[in-house]
Formats: structure tokens, sequence, C-alpha cells
């Protein structure tokens, strides 16, 4: 009895937290479906004149969706062996926060709670981040971010330095009464200009400081290019790695090699 019921978890964990089976692809259609369709719900909710019109279609259909999300949810908890490790995990508290509010509206009633209720509820946007748990390549991704943080950290600190000095040049030149009254507030906008954003509410008047703002404009297309590089030669190498969608069964642990008997965070052994 206890093999079958052992058996049964890991069919279960199999179906929803990896994507290697047909059943584990249907269980992810479907449930990307539910969370396209929950975030759609929330836009047209947000719609006055379409809220007043179908407002109870509108919260008859985020019940059911709220209902098939409550069931994934536990559904999660019990088919891993440690459920710890999901409900703290990024994924399961946003599957949590985002489920909440509705169940929440029913508890919190009257006019000063409203208003409260509709910003909670709003909550639910928050579905649209394990829409990245769908895309083949995030992990890969995430990898690739994690690989090249020491670069960008060090890239960032660069410009950062750089806007420090540009903004206290621009200060020296231009001055005060052309709306550069601090250091600061030139550093601002030297970061505003290198980021190619420009609000215009400060901008240089003497044509030597235009001549540098224009430097900084061009720089700034070239700055933006450099984070992409490094995230994409780290892209390379974790491409290199061969992958699958396996999933730990006590851990949740993602992107194992194909080979691989046991979880590379957690030393548990892989379903077979």
């Amino acid at each position: 009895m206890k093999t079958e019921s052992k058996n049964w978890k890991e069919k279960l964990h199999e179906i929803i937290y990896e994507a290697d089976t047909p059943a584990g692809k249907l269980f992810d259609i479907v449930l990307l479906i539910a969370i396209i369709a929950s975030i759609v719900l929330v836009m047209l909710e947000s719609v006055n004149s379409i809220n007043e019109k179908y407002g109870e279609i509108l919260n008859l259909s985020e019940w059911l969706i709220t209902i098939l999300f409550s069931v994934e949810y536990i559904v999660r908890i019990v088919s891993i062996n440690k459920p710890q490790k999901y409900i703290f995990s990024f994924y399961g508290i946003i599957d949590l926060l985002s489920t909440l509010p509705k169940y929440l509206a029913i508890f919190f009633t009257g006019t000063h709670s409203l208003v409260a209720l509709r910003a909670l509820r709003l909550l639910r946007v928050f579905r649209i981040l394990k829409l990245a748990r769908f895309i083949g390549e995030s992990n890969n991704f995430m990898k690739a971010l994690k690989a090249s943080r020491a670069k960008i950290a060090v890239f960032l600190f660069f410009v950062l330095i750089l806007c420090v000095i540009l903004g206290t040049v621009m200060y020296l030149i231009e001055g005060g009464d052309n709306g550069f009254t601090s250091i600061p507030r030139s550093v601002y906008w030297a970061i505003v200009t290198l980021t190619t954003v420009g609000y215009g509410d400060i901008a240089p008047h003497t044509p030597f400081g235009q001549f540098i703002a224009s430097i900084i404009m061009i720089l700034g297309y070239g700055i933006i290019a450099v984070p992409t590089g490094i995230v994409s030669s780290e892209m390379v190498k974790v491409n290199d790695i061969n992958l699958n969608t396996q999933s730990c069964p006590s851990c949740s642990y993602e992107g194992h090699d194909d080979d691989a008997s046991y979880c590379n965070h957690c030393g548990s052994k892989l379903h077979d």
C-alpha cells in the first residue's frame, strides 16, 4: 500500500513539476491559458465601462480561475516530499499572494474596505511572473545572469563613477543659473542623459555644455550594448550544457544534467 501511494505521488509530481511527458505538457498548457486569462480579467476589470456592464461575468470568471489556482497550489504541496521548499519558494509565495485576495473579499465588506481590497486584488497581476516557468530558456537565462553578475556589477560601478565625473564637470561649466544648482542635481542630469531618457527638466545652455551633452548621449548608446554582450557570452556557455526539465521531488530544483541521478541542490534521488 505504501509503494502504491509513493508511485501515485511520483506520477503526480511528474505531471505538475515536469514537462517531459504528454500529461505534463498538457498540464502546463492548461495552466498557461489560465494564467493569461486571469491577467486579462485583471485588465478588463480596471476598465470602468467594461466592469459596469460585465461585472458579474468577470466576478464569476475570477472565482473559477481562483479555485483552479487554489487546487493547483494544494496539489503542488501534496506532490512534493518537502512542502516547505515550495511554500517558501519564490513561485510558492507568488502563487499564494495572487490567490488570497479573492478569498479576503468574502470577509472584508463595506465602503471603507473596498478601496483596500481593490488594491489587494491587483496582486493577481503577479501571476504573470509564473509565465517564466513555461519558457524553456528562462532557466538558462537566469543562470547566465547569475554567472555574469560580477561583471555587470563592475560595469554599473564604472557607469556610476562616470556619471559623477560628468555631473561635476557640467556643474562647473553650466552653474546654477542654467539649472545645475548642485553636484547631485548635475549627476541626476548625467544619469538621465547617459541612459538616453532625457526628461528635459534640465538642459545645458552653453556651447561647451551642449557639446559635452552630445558626447554623453552618443556614449549612452554604446553603454547600453555592454550588459547585453556580457549576458550573451554567458548564455553561450550555459547552452553548451545539456539540461532537462526534471524537477527534484524533494526541493523542486530544476536544471539537472540529462544523466543526473541525484539532485544538484539537495542530493535527493531523482525519478527514473
